[in-house]
């Protein structure tokens, strides 16, 4: 049976399934080399397929024109019916994905060796006017004895585009997501930065620095909430990449690193200290990028193993919890009334102040309290008029009362 073809690609077998399409492995009939081939199935685009075919095209040139040891080479591009595809080098290795996906740190020499060698691809293709967007363990194929490989900088690039947030999909994965791209803003060379951020972080400590119970709260916290240092979640980790982490997880802009060329040197200096003997003096921070510009704020070292509890969706069962019933208020006062605000107006209605009463203190008594402190106003005594008019009624009422009875008996 032959072969299914795209273009003069002949396919072997599939590698994996995407968002975007599928993955390949492939013979290029005319070189007669082993190529992979990612797929971009266009009919995913029926409003402006034109559009988004010519930025595709437009991307795939950019990302083909990128040629650095830790990126992979694209070598051709093309289209077959409605599925377009890119051919690239073939790369015997595994995803970085695979390596941490068992929730484990990998040992701080090889994190800090893989992050370098990102960085330093990553410094290239910004220099070059290529913003990857989507940076991933997915998309860094790591391979035993040769350079870690950046995929998919012209696909990632498209996935950024608003021909294809417009449908309301989410493409990527939120995890990796810099602050910026998480509220919709356009992403730079510094939100590569931040993406880098995050996958060196899971790989030092086992786990991301962000997580959620769903999107939303995932989300929330990449915007408002800054991780521990890696060093108090994995003790083994040296203080000085807790620095390197923080200035790139640095949720504003001019706090993070600028140019992913100074990761790189933070990164081979923090390797050089690495592999210095133990005796050595070694400086507490990386003389390269880290000492320039404003310094981000490193969350309390004494959190242990604790990454970003809270959580946007709280649970309800305190809210939903009967409320303990308080006391009645002494005397039948209302808790209304029974309260420092009510102090306060009861004391301005009757000119009460800290100087006229001494006793008298609003921020420590209740109104009951100010209520018994008060002066008692002077007990008022009878004058002789009230006594003669008080007399006077008395003897008119025995006068008037002595006429009933006499008109009674004698009917």
């Amino acid at each position: 049976m032959e072969a299914p073809k795209l273009g003069r690609y002949l396919i072997q077998s599939e590698l994996g399934r995407g968002a975007m399409g599928v993955v390949y492995k492939a013979t290029d009939s005319v070189l007669e080399r082993t190529v992979a081939i990612k797929t971009v199935n266009m009919s995913l685009e029926r409003d402006g397929a034109d559009r988004f075919e010519a930025r595709f095209y437009q991307e795939a040139r950019a990302a083909g024109g990128l040629n650095h040891p830790n990126i992979v080479t694209v070598h051709d591009v093309g289209k077959a019916g409605d599925v377009a595809y890119i051919a690239m080098e073939f790369i015997e290795g595994v995803e970085l994905r695979t390596l941490i996906g068992e929730g484990r740190p990998m040992p701080v020499s090889q994190a800090v060796s893989i992050a370098a060698q990102v960085a330093d691809g990553l410094a290239y293709a910004h220099q070059h006017g290529v913003v990857h967007r989507d940076i991933k363990p997915a998309n860094i194929m790591v391979t035993p004895g040769s350079p870690v490989k950046i995929t998919d900088f012209g696909i990632a690039r498209m996935r950024a585009s608003g021909e294809l947030t417009q449908t309301g999909m989410m493409l990527g994965s939120p995890k990796y997501m810099s602050p910026e791209q998480v509220i919709g803003k356009r992403a730079d060379h510094r939100s590569d930065i931040f993406s880098l951020g995050v996958i060196l972080y899971e790989m030092l400590t086992g786990t991301t620095p962000f997580n959620g119970d769903n999107v939303t709260a995932l989300m929330y916290q990449i915007v408002n909430f800054a991780p521990p240092a890696p060093s108090a979640v994995a003790p083994g980790v040296p203080e000085l990449l807790d620095y390197i982490v923080a200035k790139m997880l640095a949720k504003a802009l001019e706090e993070r690193y600028q140019s992913a060329l100074d990761v790189t040197g933070d990164l081979r200096e923090c390797e050089r200290q690495l592999a210095a003997p133990a005796t050595a003096t070694l400086p507490p921070r990386p003389a390269g990028g880290f000492a320039s510009g404003p310094q981000p704020e490193l969350l309390a070292t004494d959190l242990k193993k604790v990454v970003l509890a809270q959580t946007l969706n709280r649970t309800r069962q305190v809210d939903n919890a009967p409320e303990p019933e308080a006391a009645p208020p002494a005397r039948g006062l209302a808790h209304s009334f029974d309260s420092l605000e009510a102090t306060q107006r009861l004391a301005a209605i009757t000119g009460a102040t800290t100087e006229t009463i001494p006793e008298l203190q609003l921020d420590q008594q209740t109104a009951t309290q100010v209520l018994e402190a008060m002066p008692r106003p002077p007990r008022a005594r009878w004058r002789r008029r009230d006594w003669l008019l008080v007399g006077g009624a008395g003897i008119v009422g025995l006068i008037v009362a002595g006429a009933l009875v006499t008109r009674r008996k004698r009917e």
